[in-house]
């Protein structure tokens, strides 16, 4: 399964998403003009990605600020590995999150309270 990686911009997170090892990653900011436009292609992997996904998944999002329509299409992202979690998968979202930010601290929270699959908050130091 081909391996999609997104440099950063001021706009769009960096985003790797590797079939092999099992490993999501999403880092940086995320206010793009169209979110469906940047995610889409991103979920459309993750269907193909559940139909033979590794024993584990790992989900690490770093994100310093998101904008309402990425919430959402983040949100489509977690429902999709929610669903390979009830297929038995396992799969594990680690939300990583400044210290003294809140905001984000809050939204892990929130996310963690829609989607049922395991969940880690790591604070990170500035």
């Amino acid at each position: 399964m081909e391996t999609i990686i997104r440099e950063e911009t001021t706009k769009t997170p960096f985003v790797k998403f590797d079939g092999e090892k099992g490993l999501v990653e999403i880092r940086g900011r995320s206010i793009p003009e169209n979110a469906i436009e940047f995610y889409k292609p991103l979920i459309d992997w993750l269907d193909k990605y559940a139909e033979q996904p590794p024993s584990k998944t790992s989900v690490n999002v770093k994100l310093e600020y998101f904008n309402t329509s990425s919430s959402k299409c983040i949100l489509d992202i977690f429902r999709k590995f929610e669903l390979l979690h009830k297929k038995g998968n396992e799969v594990e979202i680690n939300w990583y999150y400044e210290e003294d930010d809140e905001d984000m601290f809050e939204a892990g929270e929130d996310y963690q309270s829609i989607v049922h699959i395991p969940f880690k908050m790591i604070e990170m130091e500035e």
